[in-house]
């Protein structure tokens, strides 16, 4: 009696644990300070020590260019083994002069984001790219491949004075 139960028991516990394993995760990372503390910053009054104490530290800052401070939040959601999508994205930016005062201040959502694509640009070489097999069948050794056929010597080999 008890066969009967368990086979049928197994299964069902069995596809619960694979439904529940497919349920969106919902993660939230990063910090964004309340709408009201933004709101209370004033452009080309307040100071990088005065924006600090009201917002607290930034997620991140400019490396190059002008002095920007970011703070950012984002929040995902991921199904089973899907990548994860996000839900909602805010970025503040607080922009300073030279002289360390605000000087603009920007809110930023997933609407205004764009994927980057790090990948597809290519540091152009010198010279012409020889192919695999190119390599092989000219490749003498001890000789460097010629990417010049017309140089006189085409480099390499030794020899004697003048060759």
């Amino acid at each position: 009696m008890t066969g009967r139960i368990a086979g049928p028991l197994g299964y069902l516990l069995l596809t619960g644990a694979l439904l529940a394993a497919c349920t969106p995760q919902e993660a939230t990372r990063g910090f964004i300070p309340a709408p009201d503390e933004v709101k209370a910053i004033v452009v080309g009054t307040d100071t990088k020590d005065t924006v600090e104490k009201r917002l607290g530290n930034p997620t991140t800052a400019a490396q190059f260019g002008d002095e920007v401070w970011y703070y950012m939040s984002i929040n995902q959601r991921q199904s089973g083994f899907f990548l994860p999508e996000d839900t909602s994205r805010d970025i503040v930016a607080v922009a300073f002069d030279k002289a360390g005062k605000v000087a603009d201040i920007h809110h930023y959502t997933l609407a205004d984001g764009h994927v980057v694509d790090f990948t597809s640009r290519e540091t152009p070489t010198r010279g012409r790219e020889l192919t695999l097999l190119q390599q092989i069948f000219s490749a003498t050794p001890g000789v460097p491949i010629s990417t010049n056929p017309g140089a006189i010597g085409g480099g390499g080999g030794g020899g004697g004075p003048g060759g």
